[in-house]
């Protein structure tokens, strides 16, 4: 194993005992985002977004800190498909989607249905379905639709309400899995 890969392999173990520890005392969401920075290392995303066919290997967290370039690519890449609307992500979410894959023990890419929502195509897809919350945290950059290639839905619903980082719906009908950094609940 490389020097880089026993690194990243070091610091995916601190981040995990660390968040672990967060769940223990019961950090969650907002809480559990906290305690990212404080871990060592370099964090990236492999995603892949269903509707525009773009992906990203982008770095996000590095040298103790979040990466503008990588935030700026996923927001680009994570950007309302109807409108072309960037809205920025919210690091503590790209965290929790790190932490769910690392969880999931996969290299796939996760692919996005939706990320950032705009206020209109939130209003458009309220009035069209009852899945859609008026005041939805996709429109703060708080909140996924995903799913991960090679594990079924129902097994990244389980890993993710086990973070408790936050809420998880579970859309088996749509083939998708909501993820948000609001208060920990699940539907």
């Amino acid at each position: 194993m490389s020097k880089s890969a026993q690194r990243d392999a070091a610091a995916r173990r601190r981040f995990l005992k660390m968040a672990g520890a967060g769940l223990a005392t019961g950090l969650s969401g907002p809480a559990l985002a906290a305690l990212a920075p404080a871990v060592a290392g370099e964090r990236s995303l492999r995603l892949y977004n269903t509707h525009t066919g773009e992906q990203s290997n982008a770095v996000y967290w590095a040298d103790g800190d979040y990466q503008n370039e990588g935030l700026a690519e996923l927001s680009r890449l994570l950007r309302d498909h109807r409108s072309n609307e960037v809205g920025a992500i919210d690091g503590g979410l790209l965290d929790l989607l790190y932490l769910l894959a690392t969880t999931l023990d996969t290299r796939e890419r996760i692919q996005v249905i939706s990320g950032y929502r705009s206020p209109a195509s939130n209003a458009m897809l309220h009035k069209t379905s009852s899945g859609v919350a008026t005041r939805s945290l996709h429109m703060e950059g708080l909140a996924m639709d995903i799913r991960v290639p090679g594990r079924a839905l129902a097994e990244v619903r389980r890993a993710a309400i086990a973070l408790k980082g936050g809420g998880v719906g579970y859309y088996p009908a749509s083939d998708f899995v909501h993820v948000d950094i609001g208060r920990v609940r699940t539907w």
